[in-house]
């Protein structure tokens, strides 16, 4: 099928915006049946809006905190506020540790 540029209207900010041949296409193959609704803009807003701030629509990125290793002592960073008495382990210490059980 051969596609041509058509040019549409956001039905979030109503300004026109141009659905490419490339687009059309590429929607074709991944089964897409209709048109976009958004021009790119309020599309990534949208993104950004839906799963946090990140540009690519992935959720925001997790809070880490600092740490020291309790089997090789290095600094390291882990995505869980480390307790006191609890060890934490960098990421290669605690994949050794994983495979040793």
């Amino acid at each position: 099928m051969h596609f041509k540029d058509r040019t549409l209207q956001c039905s979030d900010c109503g300004a026109s915006f141009t659905f490419s041949a490339e687009e059309q296409e590429f929607f074709q193959t991944k089964g897409y049946t209709n048109d976009p609704k958004r021009c790119p803009t309020c599309r990534e807003a949208r993104r950004a809006q839906r799963y946090g701030d990140d540009s690519y629509g992935y959720r925001a990125r997790r809070q880490m905190f600092p740490a020291v290793c309790a089997e090789c002592g290095q600094e390291t960073e882990v995505p869980f506020e480390p307790r006191e008495g609890r060890p934490v382990y960098c990421s290669d210490c605690y994949r050794k540790l994983r495979l040793a059980q």
